[in-house]
């Protein structure tokens, strides 16, 4: 009995890397440092500095998870490099990849929001009618309207997006060359 006791321990005995390991792994979803000082009572500079630490020892350990900062909170993760050989395994199952208009329609969102359709169609060149599908995926969403005449919807991404693209916020997202979207669209 006193093995298992010793084994579990408390939690008052626990260390803040073995609760931020628990509640990263319980929570299923990013948990910001704010949440995680406010749950584990500890200032949030020292959460961060924890948080950073555990995610550099979980990589150093090679253990098969690491800790990504994303969407402004804190996750547990397969590695890429891991996931495809546990694809089979991993649930629930991808849904079909997004079309290249789809992709191009996002990237203006992501880079231009708030922007409108019309403004989306305009730098396209063409139809924006994949901010639908954007939708469906909760990829984007309608943020506000627009004080031009009509008041035409503002779409802007979600933190979906930021979650399924890996990034932290839209300051990760990389910087546009000289040439604007022309590197993004069409190929």
């Amino acid at each position: 009995m006193a093995r298992a006791e010793a084994r579990q321990g408390s939690s008052t005995e626990a260390s803040v890397s073995a609760l931020i390991g628990a509640a990263l792994l319980a929570a299923g979803r990013p948990v910001t440092a704010r949440e995680l000082a406010d749950t584990l009572a500890l200032p949030e500079n020292i959460v961060h500095r924890e948080l950073e630490a555990f995610a550099r020892s979980l990589a150093a350990a090679d253990l098969g998870f690491v800790a990504e900062a994303v969407a402004g909170g804190w996750r547990l993760i397969v590695p890429p490099a891991l996931a495809a050989r546990l694809s089979p395994l991993l649930a629930p199952p991808p849904l079909p990849a997004l079309s290249s208009a789809a992709l191009e329609v996002l990237a203006v969102i992501a880079y231009r929001q708030p922007v409108t359709r019309a403004e989306i169609e305009a730098m396209r060149g063409g139809s924006a009618g994949t901010v639908v599908t954007l939708q469906e995926r909760e990829l984007v969403k309608v943020v506000g309207r627009s004080d031009a005449v009509g008041g035409p919807l503002l779409y802007g991404t979600t933190a979906r997006f930021l979650l399924d693209f890996g990034l932290e916020s839209l300051d990760d997202l990389p910087p546009l060359q000289d040439g604007g979207f022309s590197h993004l669209l069409r190929g």
